[in-house]
């Protein structure tokens, strides 16, 4: 299985996004999904202490509190790696050290677990200096609380500035890096965070990896699924380009006997450093897809075969 960074942590080569658990995923249907993915050999769960507070009826923590439901039901914390965030919850934003430690026992408290394995300031935050920051988790990982760090949606300028407080003040380095990358959104990562990643041995595990749904081929005009809750963030990559994406995707997947959505997670662990994409499903019958990139391999004339219909076109 891949590894993430210089850390100890082997994980399932596709990570499962936790965002939708508690929101367009009940507790039942959170249950199924999770149940379906450590069965087909899933181990790395990704969350949020703020997911989903942006649903309706939600105050953050939903997600966290029904994945910690799960691991207590099944009995199964030692066999999964759990990643949670912090910096957006409404009653812990920001990333002072005050902050960070409070919203770190709360996140532990939902879900049910001694440790954290890998925790991720979620957002940058200009307003507190890195230096108290990156003190704040090396602090947590000293006492035991997590066991690695890493850093979400970050510029490559503000992770080089945070590594580098950390060899010189002898704190531990994050192991991980989560941007948005996917075949629709390549140019920012490719250009600027993979050759950071490659120099400081940071592993990529990139969100929005289907694209909000666009990269499952479910959306061919600019009105296939209107209203559902991701319609929106999917239709607008409808374009030429876009839909000469999922007819490449489709052809290779052919090849492999693998869906769109396979195939374009596929395309994502044959990336250099990236470890494990992040995916979601709000469907039990949404999991195979997922799960079954972990059989698939593009070859490298697919590879580039894709790199060059999803090149950006400015």
């Amino acid at each position: 299985m891949p590894h993430i960074g210089t850390s100890d942590l082997d994980v399932f080569p596709l990570s499962l996004g936790g965002n939708v658990f508690g929101w367009t995923a009940d507790s039942a249907a959170s249950f199924d999904i999770l149940d379906a993915y450590a069965a087909a050999g899933g181990n790395f769960i990704d969350t949020s202490d703020s997911y989903s507070a942006f649903a309706p009826g939600n105050h953050g923590g939903e997600s966290e509190s029904i994945i910690g439901e799960w691991l207590a039901s099944r009995a199964n914390r030692a066999d999964i790696v759990v990643a949670t965030k912090v910096s957006q919850h409404p009653e812990f934003r920001g990333l002072k050290a005050a902050n960070i430690r409070a919203a770190a026992d709360a996140s532990l408290g939902r879900l049910g677990v001694d440790t954290i394995d890998l925790y991720y300031a979620h957002y940058d935050d200009q307003e507190t200096p890195l230096e108290e920051s990156a003190e704040a988790f090396d602090a947590l990982v000293k006492a035991g609380t997590v066991r690695y760090t890493a850093l979400s949606n970050y510029t490559p300028g503000r992770i080089q500035q945070w590594l580098d407080i950390c060899d010189a003040n002898g704190f531990v380095r994050p192991v991980a890096l989560q941007p948005h990358y996917n075949l629709v959104h390549r140019n920012d990562v490719e250009e600027h965070l993979v050759p950071l990643a490659e120099r400081e041995n940071l592993s990529i595990v990139p969100y929005y990896a289907l694209a909000s749904g666009f990269l499952t081929g479910k959306y061919r005009s600019k009105t296939d699924n209107a209203g559902t809750a991701r319609s929106g963030g999917a239709s607008k990559y409808v374009s030429a380009q876009g839909l000469a994406i999922i007819d490449a995707l489709e052809e290779i997947g052919r090849a492999h006997g693998a869906s769109i959505t396979t195939t374009a997670l596929a395309w994502l662990l044959a990336k250099p450093t990236v470890a494990a994409p992040i995916a979601s499903a709000s469907k039990l019958s949404q999991v195979a897809d997922l799960v079954a990139v972990a059989n698939v391999q593009l070859t490298s004339d697919e590879v580039a075969r894709l790199d060059e219909v999803s090149a950006w076109q400015g």
